[in-house]
């Protein structure tokens, strides 16, 4: 039983001769893909505030040292990456932080709104009003947060990270499983273009990872709305010593996670945090969000790549680099995307991604 699945009511069961398919995949049962894609972005950290204490993480700052970006320092780092030509503002927070740090909350009562997501969804009126498309991924969300930002923005994503009970999830505020899964239904639910994905080294076995996989599935073959699964090593920094992955360890997984996904799924390895190079012939045909102008605030330690290194690593697999928007093609021109994203898509889409700045 996946834990937290009962409470949120989450219904997934596998059956067992598909984890033996999942776990018996390697890299010698997958083909390489024949384009990979990346989205230009700008990281925008309304917050670093967050009710968990994952052992893994640097993003989150304990109470009072956590702040809120004002929506004039927002609007700088939009127009700074629409200036880099970017094409997705990806909105970043802890877990509910308003629910555990007062002084969060007392700013967002000072600024006008009575949660977080009110005052996301504020933010991702102003980046489309800028010229950019929003993608949140603001963690756990209820059906009632979510639905109060869906509308303005392009794609949304959370990571599942796992379906098991890790240690580093540990502690009075551990991560629940079963509430991530919640939250990939709820965007189902909604329509909402969705990403999600697992993270490789932090005290889950293979059987999870295949697990985690198949949840993935279950959930996108009932709803159709996951456009691409992150494969993303965890990386030693300042709270994390225990190390990444080897190389073979990532190689299967990523080979497994695309023989498990439908092929219309992309599968995404971080270009910052692992070595895409290798990866390639397991299947990856996505290399994520990049920015010129930001770091990655959730891996400060570990730096974007530069354009011409992507195209470096596409042409050392022989295939082509296409540029993406943060919501895929096939579900562009969908009911799913609002009319408010979608004049955003049009304005973007009058001139080729390849010849922005």
């Amino acid at each position: 039983m996946i834990p937290g699945a009962a409470e949120h009511d989450v219904d997934l069961t596998f059956d067992e001769r598909e984890i033996d398919q999942a776990l018996s995949v390697g890299p010698e049962d997958v083909s390489p893909a024949p384009t990979l894609t990346f989205a230009r972005n700008v990281f925008v950290p309304l917050t670093t505030a967050c009710r968990y204490t994952c052992t893994y993480c640097t993003y989150y700052d304990p109470p009072g040292r956590a702040t809120l970006l004002s929506r004039e320092e927002v609007r700088e780092i939009l127009e700074r990456g629409v200036e880099a030509g970017c094409t997705e503002a990806l909105f970043t927070f802890g877990d509910d932080p308003d629910d555990r740090y007062t002084a969060v909350h007392d700013q967002l009562a000072e600024w006008g709104h009575d949660s977080i997501h009110a005052y996301l969804r504020e933010m991702c009126d102003l980046a489309l009003d800028v010229g950019i498309l929003p993608h949140s991924n603001p963690g756990d969300q209820t059906e009632e947060q979510m639905a109060a930002v869906s509308e303005v923005n392009a794609s949304m994503g959370v990571m599942l990270e796992t379906t098991a009970d890790v240690q580093a999830h540990g502690g009075p505020r551990a991560k629940s499983p079963g509430q991530r899964l919640a939250t990939i239904r709820t965007a189902g639910e909604l329509g909402v273009p969705f990403t999600t994905g697992i993270l490789v080294g932090i005290g889950e076995g293979w059987r999870d990872r295949a697990e985690s996989l198949l949840a993935i599935r279950e959930l996108h073959e009932r709803y159709g709305h996951v456009q691409e699964v992150i494969v993303q090593p965890v990386s030693n920094n300042e709270r994390w010593r225990e190390g990444s992955p080897e190389l073979e360890t990532m190689r299967r997984t990523v080979a497994m996670a695309r023989a498990t996904l439908p092929e219309e799924v992309s599968v995404q390895v971080p270009p910052n945090l692992a070595p895409v190079r290798e990866l390639l012939d397991c299947g990856i045909d996505d290399l994520g969000g990049v920015s010129p102008v930001t770091t990655d605030h959730v891996n400060p330690d570990y730096a974007w790549p530069a354009l011409r290194e992507l195209e470096d690593i596409a042409d050392g697999a022989g295939v082509p680099l296409e540029e993406r928007l943060p919501v895929y093609d096939r579900y562009v021109e969908s009911e799913w995307i609002s009319e408010r994203v979608r004049r955003g898509i049009d304005v973007l889409t009058r001139s080729p991604l390849s010849s922005r700045a």
